[in-house]
């Protein structure tokens, strides 16, 4: 019986593939931080976010793989063939200036982490991660990297046991997370701002497509027209995929905030920062056990994140182009793609040795992505629901509905978060 299930869940784990790593890559420093501040600031409160969030960056998830998987190009390929350059150009320039500052604050929340951890400086760490996943991306193949990543997903079960080590009061829970609170402080909507945009962040919108393509030269069809089209099959693979990776991903963001909720919030410790503050104020409060797993949980997080946010950047920039780019491409055949790739790591580098905190750039980096996230939500919808793109594929009412409640419900939220900042100033 043993065996017969153990089969089982390496069948179902095998066959997921770009929708459950979107979904992890979605837990990144940049989130995890995000989330322990929401649950540390303002306790259990902002629980419904993570229920709220999921149908919304599902349909999302879900419109960006169908775009890739019906026309064989990435999104800013389809950008670049059925509207003008400027938009191209702007949508890509909206992404790696979010992307650049993300990286750069995940590879410092990495490191702090790891200095925390070892008692070796954070100046050495920022380096070598940059390095080693920059060697992993240039060095290694797709299916190896696919590999890797779906392991490192499993890095994130970390806080699921640290939110049960942490005995939170389960009837509370349960209603904050169904029952959604608001609070009309500036505070309050920068943090749903950063939630919104880390869970439905402009980055994943580029790999999610990008993944589809991938998956199909891997599978040989390296011309456009061989990729062109999608089965019943496919797409109902593609749902059940990006179903499960939102899931996932939205059930690592809630318990790391009712795991900050139940700690630092219950405790009075509510103006941590960074994650790395959340995972120190972990010790005393849950013990060794949570700390090391809210420690080690960050650090595959990033190792998953960062080379995302950097192939992102790579996909976007290379399809703009018209350049050949694919983490299935040698070097050689691919060289400004992997110069993207590079560069994006290496100004992110530098930001964090450009004495600019980059450890909390992590929660602002979440909120930057909130703010850019709704005009690319908005090109993303457009393409989706063109019949001269999708063809019969093209958006269904509950997608197109989604897709235009969630780019309106993001603006509407950044408005707030702008109008409450000017008020309180006034």
């Amino acid at each position: 019986m043993k065996t017969a299930l153990t089969s089982r869940v390496h069948r179902i784990f095998s066959n997921l593939g770009p929708g459950l790593i979107t979904g992890a890559a979605d837990d990144d420093p940049s989130g995890i931080s995000t989330y322990s501040i929401a649950g540390a600031m303002f306790g259990y409160q902002m629980l419904w976010t993570a229920v709220f969030s999921f149908p919304l960056m599902t349909a999302v998830q879900l419109m960006c793989g169908r775009l890739g998987l019906v026309t064989g190009l990435g999104l800013a390929g389809a950008i670049r063939t059925y509207y003008s350059r400027k938009v191209l150009w702007l949508a890509c320039v909206l992404l790696i200036s979010a992307n650049v500052v993300n990286i750069a604050a995940d590879l410092g929340g990495m490191a702090d982490v790891t200095e925390l951890l070892t008692g070796v400086s954070s100046s050495i760490w920022t380096p070598f991660y940059t390095i080693f996943i920059l060697a992993l991306l240039i060095f290694t193949t797709y299916r190896t990297i696919v590999r890797i990543f779906k392991w490192l997903t499993l890095a994130l079960l970390a806080y699921v046991v640290s939110a049960f080590l942490a005995n939170p009061d389960w009837l509370v829970v349960a209603k904050a997370t169904l029952v959604p609170t608001f609070s009309w402080t500036p505070q309050y909507w920068a943090t749903l701002v950063g939630i919104l945009g880390t869970t439905i962040s402009p980055y994943l919108f580029f790999w999610g497509a990008a993944q589809e393509v991938e998956v199909d030269i891997s599978k040989g069809r390296v011309n456009l027209e061989d990729r062109r089209g999608a089965t019943s099959e496919e797409l109902r693979a593609l749902k059940n995929d990006v179903a499960t990776g939102m899931f996932f991903s939205n059930l690592v963001m809630f318990f790391i905030i009712l795991t900050s909720a139940a700690t630092l919030h219950t405790s009075g410790g509510t103006s941590i920062a960074t994650a790395r503050e959340a995972a120190e104020a972990l010790r005393p409060l849950a013990g060794d056990g949570a700390f090391l797993l809210f420690s080690f949980g960050l650090i595959g997080a990033g190792m998953l994140g960062v080379p995302v946010l950097a192939g992102s950047c790579a996909y976007a920039i290379s399809e703009a182009a018209g350049w050949a780019g694919s983490l299935d491409a040698k070097p050689k055949h691919a060289v400004g793609f992997y110069l993207v790739i590079g560069l994006a790591m290496s100004i992110g580098l530098g930001l964090d040795f450009a004495q600019l905190d980059a450890v909390k750039m992590l929660f602002w980096a979440a909120v930057l992505n909130g703010v850019l996230a709704p005009p690319l939500l908005v090109l993303v919808v457009l393409l989706t629901s063109r019949e001269d793109v999708m063809g019969e594929h093209r958006n269904g009412f509950t997608l197109r509905f989604l897709g235009w409640l969630c780019a309106g419900l993001m603006f509407v939220a950044t408005l707030v978060m702008f109008a409450s900042e000017l008020l309180n100033l006034a």
